[in-house]
């Protein structure tokens, strides 16, 4: 397992040469699944007027089963982490958010390949392959009322704050913001992919599940940088 330079050190996450290793992964999917856990049940009520009401209920199997996994064998490589966890989400978590969030991960994971740490930009690119995955599998876009509309703002957010020269923290936090304002823009909007499409105007009015979900995974990530500064 590789430390977490200590704070203030070029490794930090708080530093503009931070570093990501297994270890900050892990501690990701922690806090990752316990804010699942928490947000479960409203997860589910978001989903029962325009989904099949399972959402929360899924989510909350799916990263159990992966924290799980992830415990029995710890990969060394937050690439390793990233496909570990992608993969068990797509066999436990049930319809299309299974191989949704997979591919998410899978592909972040193996952008990453077998480095032992990777920097902000590193991680900013494989999120950026993640996310590209998840527009190619659903074939949605921007204001298609889908976890793209919280994931997209979030590494456009990122992607600023570290050009502009702010530290991994920093620029997550920005990522964070963006995807829960990204979000709650999801409910004035007609639905045009997944189960909610099917129901036309009267998915107007209700927010999103899956971008609600997709902004507590990287709140997570923001938060595991931030305690990681701290």
């Amino acid at each position: 397992m590789n430390a977490l330079p200590s704070p203030g050190s070029p490794g930090s996450p708080g530093s503009a040469g931070a570093t990501v290793d297994a270890d900050f992964v892990r501690r990701w999917l922690d806090t990752a699944t316990a804010s699942v856990d928490r947000e479960s049940e409203r997860l589910t009520e978001l989903d029962s007027p325009i989904g099949d009401a399972d959402h929360g209920s899924n989510m909350r199997r799916g990263f159990i089963a992966a924290r799980g996994a992830v415990e029995q064998e710890p990969p060394g490589t937050p690439g390793g982490v990233l496909v570990l966890v992608g993969r068990t989400l797509i066999s436990t978590v049930g319809g299309a958010s299974g191989p949704l969030y997979g591919t998410l991960l899978r592909k972040a994971g193996k952008e990453l390949g077998d480095e032992e740490a990777v920097g902000a930009d590193r991680l900013r690119d494989a999120l950026r392959a993640g996310v590209d995955g998840v527009a190619q599998l659903g074939g949605a876009s921007a204001g298609d009322k889908t976890m793209l509309d919280a994931l997209l703002p979030a590494v456009d957010a990122l992607t600023g704050a570290l050009d502009a020269g702010g530290s991994l923290a920093e620029g997550l936090a920005a990522a964070a913001s963006a995807a829960d304002e990204g979000a709650v823009a999801t409910t004035p909007l007609r639905a045009r992919k997944g189960r909610a499409s099917y129901l036309g105007e009267r998915s107007v009015g209700h927010q999103d599940p899956g971008a609600t979900s997709a902004a507590l995974l990287v709140d997570a990530l923001a938060a595991t940088a931030r305690d990681g500064a701290a």
